[in-house]
């Protein structure tokens, strides 16, 4: 009896251990884009995958919503493979290895939390932690020669529109360049949706679009002045727009129609009905 070819006997360990869970993702992915491993994986590069990493990113971020456990750990285990993948990408082309990133990321825990591993007194608040942490990342970007002539210079351009609003005003806040209170922000609301209406019925589309930009740069702005995240309140809407339209193509079904064939004042009658059980349910 001959032995196994070495990469039959590597795939025959890869789908039957259950031991060491990590270090089996990794060599899975790298036979995956080894030269007789996966047509599609091989072809990928950063540029192609990125998209994926950030879609993973937000359906963690779903899962979480959504209160779905068993859902946020198959997540997680997606958004691990996309870290993964890029790290077999740059070894391959000799940049650096998984392990190194996980070093580098620990290696950075510990000097941002002295409290905690080092010699520094513990017992810091979040403020002071927060504060200490910017001062730690300062210290690192003059060590590596990075020069930040802004306050809002390092925002990743590739955030959400509304996340990196919000990240551009709290460093200009840091810096004092913000409305004392809320209220003002409301106040500026106002005036940004009159200036929307007025271009609407006066200005270019393009002007409609920057005033329309305006206006949810001020409402990202409120939410931080309120403590909430524009982002989550927006998937929440989102999710509570499902319920309802959903339950108004319930109950249009009932009655033998489809939202296509119904009016809109027939459709508003199931939709009202749907957010009146809901506030009944939560009490109000």
């Amino acid at each position: 009896m001959t032995d196994a070819p070495a990469d039959r006997a590597t795939s025959d360990t890869l789908v039957h251990d259950r031991a060491a869970a990590l270090p089996r993702l990794l060599e899975i992915m790298r036979r995956l884009r080894a030269p007789d491993g996966c047509p599609w994986d091989r072809e990928q590069d950063f540029a192609s995958i990125a998209p994926y990493t950030i879609e993973e990113a937000h359906e963690v971020a779903d899962a979480i919503a959504r209160g779905d456990m068993a859902d946020l750990r198959d997540e997680l285990g997606d958004l691990l493979l996309q870290v993964v993948y890029h790290a077999q990408m740059a070894e391959e082309a000799g940049d650096f290895a998984f392990d190194d990133v996980a070093r580098g990321s620990a290696d950075k825990m510990l000097r941002r939390h002295p409290h905690v591993f080092g010699d520094r007194p513990g017992g810091m608040t979040a403020d002071a932690q927060t504060v200490n942490w910017e001062a730690i990342k300062a210290a690192e970007r003059s060590e590596k020669g990075e020069t930040r002539t802004s306050a809002i210079d390092g925002v990743a351009m590739g955030l959400p529109a509304l996340s990196r609003a919000m990240k551009l005003q709290a460093r200009a806040a840091r810096v004092g360049f913000d409305w004392p209170d809320a209220g003002l922000v409301l106040d500026k609301i106002t005036e940004e949706a009159a200036e929307l209406v007025e271009a609407r019925d006066t200005l270019t589309p393009d002007a409609v679009e920057e005033e329309f930009g305006d206006l949810m740069f001020v409402m990202a702005n409120l939410g931080r002045h309120l403590g909430l995240d524009p982002e989550a309140a927006l998937r929440r809407c989102n999710a509570k727009f499902e319920r309802r339209f959903r339950a108004v193509e319930t109950g249009l079904a009932a009655q033998g129609k489809r939202p296509e064939d119904a009016t809109l004042a027939e459709m508003d009658v199931h939709w009202d009905a749907a957010k009146a059980a809901e506030k009944s349910g939560r009490g109000g």
